[in-house]
């Protein structure tokens, strides 16, 4: 007993910590990519939570899970932080400040449909959420490129080319460049074992 209370207090500041952080990201950036953008900026620049290599992977695992972007992702970072605790903590933080506009648009809106001040904040706030997602893709395209030769281009200009000028479903890509990526990890091993 005396050996658990310290832990405690940490554990419940943490998962606090995590709703609250999740709960002001949620507050500022709710549209996929743009929460992402945030979050990579909270987590790993500020909190330091998770390093910058484990956000690119979890990136991975977000673009490619079903579901809202905002929500996969905060379960993903609160259960690297806090374990199932901090998933929901983080998750509970990420969908009440959405929840509470919705309520509160529902309520008022007659009034809020017309209003040109909102249409131009409205406005304003895409131009910021173009900006962060710029963010993200620099960051992104830095983390996937360091150090990695002529491969990680090509893939891109392929994926790309593939989503630009085809019809076909993004499953195929994905399916595709997970394939490229195993073949590149095998003549890696190959070219180690020499």
């Amino acid at each position: 007993m005396v050996d658990g209370s310290p832990a405690e207090p940490s554990r419940l500041s943490k998962l606090w910590a995590l709703f609250f952080a999740t709960f002001s990201i949620s507050m500022t950036a709710n549209s996929g990519y743009a929460i992402l953008a945030v979050m990579q900026d909270d987590f790993v620049s500020k909190r330091r939570w998770i390093t910058e290599d484990e956000m690119a992977d979890y990136l991975a695992i977000i673009q490619s899970s079903p579901g809202p972007m905002a929500v996969t992702s905060s379960m993903i970072v609160g259960y690297h932080v806090a374990g199932l605790a901090g998933s929901l903590a983080a998750v509970t933080g990420v969908i009440l400040p959405p929840f509470l506009v919705m309520v509160a648009v529902t309520v008022f809106y007659q009034a809020i449909v017309g209003n040109p001040y909102v249409s131009l904040f409205l406005r304003g706030m895409q131009m910021g959420v173009v900006a962060m997602l710029f963010d993200v893709i620099i960051g992104l395209f830095r983390n996937a490129t360091e150090n990695s030769g002529l491969y990680p281009f090509i893939v891109m200009a392929l994926a790309f080319l593939y989503v630009r000028f085809t019809g076909c479903s993004i499953v195929w890509l994905v399916l595709a460049c997970a394939c490229a990526g195993v073949v590149k990890a095998l003549l890696i091993g190959r070219g180690e074992g020499r």
